[in-house]
């Protein structure tokens, strides 16, 4: 298992038919995913393309995540939590300064997917919506948004299968408000088909 640290990021690769597992390890704690196909930077997931497949704006296990091409990139097919947001865009300097009255420099999503994205030639102000996983938003008949603390408990974990070879960015959300005034870890694991069988077999013996 792999740690990000509160308020940062990493970026890596996974393989078509591998499994990504992301856990909340102490709860409340918001992760940021940006999936883009491995060789093709101009494909990248994409909510507006997930909600017209899906037909919802909650999704959870059975749900695919769709690429700004209309291809399936990211399966869920666990899901503990059961909430997570994809209509809100990784916080940036600019969020801190207009919703947060922050005027100082303050870590962000959308910089640390930057950072894990850069060498793959991917500028900052290109990032479009990440899947905001276990953050909790409220939509009211109204259409007026709020953000709630996030439901995740400890231990709470997503598992996406890969439809695609793709390039990940993943971050620890850097915004207090949003992880209910704590900024915790959050830990990830890529797993074979193998792996991921085994290791749900002994999930539903327990």
């Amino acid at each position: 298992m792999n740690t990000i640290e509160p308020q940062s990021g990493t970026g890596f690769e996974i393989k078509k038919g591998d499994y990504l597992k992301v856990v909340c390890p102490e709860g409340e704690q918001v992760a940021d995913l940006m999936a883009y196909r491995h060789n093709d930077m101009t494909e990248v997931l994409s909510n507006g393309k997930t909600f017209d497949y899906e037909e919802s704006i909650y999704l959870t296990t059975g749900n695919i995540l769709y690429s700004n091409k209309s291809k399936e990139m990211l399966e869920i097919v666990l899901d503990t939590c059961g909430r997570h947001d994809f209509l809100l865009a990784p916080c940036c300097p600019d969020t801190f300064k207009k919703l947060y009255d922050n005027v100082t420099e303050h870590p962000s999503c959308r910089n640390n997917l930057y950072e894990s994205l850069k060498d793959y030639g991917v500028e900052a102000h290109t990032i479009p919506t990440a899947f905001n996983i276990f953050m909790k938003v409220d939509v009211n008949k109204e259409g007026k948004i709020q953000v709630k603390r996030p439901q995740a408990k400890a231990g709470d974990q997503i598992v996406f299968r890969a439809h695609m070879d793709m390039v990940i960015a993943l971050t620890t959300c850097s915004a207090e408000k949003t992880n209910n005034g704590t900024l915790k870890p959050i830990d990830y694991q890529v797993l074979t088909l193998e792996e991921f069988t085994k290791e749900n077999q002994m999930r539903q013996k327990s």
